[in-house]
């Protein structure tokens, strides 16, 4: 291994939200344990080296006045995108600063939307959307996924389709790859969501966040990408945040090909004055994504171990919990219903139990879904080990 995946960091005290906050009011590990965060979605590995490498570059000029975003930062947007996904005819002026992707989807909600309008979503649902969707006025109607047969999580176009239509719906959000389920869309697929949206006009914002960290055997498909009309009808927004754990940098990106659309949301960023970047920023994303590719591959095959080990770990000891192994992401969703009704256990009691022996993860139910638990896997083998153990042994007990 070229890069440190082993290392573990202790976080807490460092600015760090993950270790310094347990998001569950009066429960606390009991003695004995210490935290192993596995909630918020941000990596527990150091910084990318190339990163950190452009930032200390750009420090040695000690001045950090105004500042125009330089030809540096879209050519390596565009070469990231060309190299990683094969795309084409992307161009400095479809490339636009966004202070974060629910920044970026605030802007198109109120470029293209009026507050009380309905908006087309599937549930599971990012808890990040539903807040933007509230703190807009906007309405969410969900468009529930469905398992198949093997437990895959896939679209239900029909019911797209009919909510569509009867609530006069013409905005809606999709997530590729989604969260928190980690589907990998195929072409197929995006094709006839995007189909859907075409025969019911709807402008569609498209999170791509996660669009790096895909996991072996699968591919990501820009949703731009499968049709003239879905190039001219879709927001695309990125970022290297989740990619080399850059949040607390700030910064995203939206790829807008329209000019209608883009210029719409241009306005709508510019108007608040404060959808600006910050200098230091910048230059880590130019050096993650014009010199972090190699790091990047070995973290994808990081996350890939970890989500093979925990997913066998969980099928053999925690019987009545199922899970699909994640295509795409470093989140795993646990569908817990089985396991709660046969122990006669709330899933309010069974995630008290996981922070009382220090695993500190994440409500799914706040994803629109219930009886579920959405945990974080971006940290050690080491630490990972350690949760499932402890899950095992003061969790998922048979009584």
């Amino acid at each position: 291994m070229t890069y440190d995946f082993t290392s573990v960091l202790d976080r807490a005290g460092h600015d760090c939200l993950a270790a310094d906050r347990i998001p569950f009011d009066g429960v606390q590990p009991d003695e004995g344990f210490d935290v192993i965060p596995m909630w918020i979605a941000d990596m527990a590995f150091p910084t990318a080296p190339p990163v950190l490498d452009a930032i200390k570059q750009r420090m040695e000029m000690p001045n950090f006045g105004y500042f125009a975003l330089p030809k540096e930062y879209y050519q390596a947007i565009i070469n990231w995108h060309k190299t990683r996904n094969g795309v084409e005819g992307l161009e400095a002026k479809h490339i636009g600063y966004e202070n974060g992707v629910l920044g970026g989807l605030s802007s198109a909600l109120q470029a293209f939307t009026t507050p009380g309008e309905k908006i087309l979503v599937h549930s599971p649902t990012y808890v990040g959307f539903t807040h933007t969707f509230d703190d807009t006025g906007r309405v969410a109607v969900h468009s529930p996924l469905v398992r198949d047969e093997q437990g895959v999580w896939r679209m239900d176009y029909e019911d797209m389709d009919r909510k569509l239509k009867e609530n006069d719906i013409h905005f809606a959000v999709f997530c590729s790859p989604h969260n928190p389920c980690g589907r990998v869309w195929e072409r197929w697929e995006i094709e006839q969501a995007m189909e859907v949206y075409r025969r019911n006009d709807c402008v569609v914002f498209s999170d791509e966040i996660w669009s790096d960290i895909i996991l072996p055997g699968h591919k990501h498909i820009p949703t731009q990408s499968v049709s003239e009309d879905a190039r001219e009808r879709v927001i695309a927004l990125y970022a290297p945040s989740k990619t080399f754990s850059l949040a607390g940098l700030v910064g995203s990106y939206h790829v807008i090909y329209s000019d209608y659309l883009r210029a719409r949301m241009q306005r709508q960023g510019r108007l608040s004055h404060y959808n600006e970047p910050n200098i230091l920023s910048v230059h880590a994303l130019i050096g993650a994504y014009r010199d972090g590719g190699a790091w990047c591959d070995e973290m994808i095959r990081v996350i890939d171990g970890n989500v093979e080990y925990a997913c066998d770990f969980i099928r053999e000891h925690f019987p009545g919990v199922s899970v699909m192994r994640p295509q795409g992401t470093y989140m795993l969703y646990l569908d817990c219903g089985a396991w709660c009704r046969r122990q006669g256990v709330t899933i309010d009691s069974l995630l008290e139990r996981g922070v009382r022996c220090g695993v500190i993860w994440q409500n799914g139910e706040s994803f629109y879904w219930p009886d579920t638990i959405r945990m974080n896997l971006a940290l050690p083998k080491s630490r990972l080990v350690e949760a499932m153990d402890r899950l095992k042994t003061y969790v998922f007990i048979i009584e």
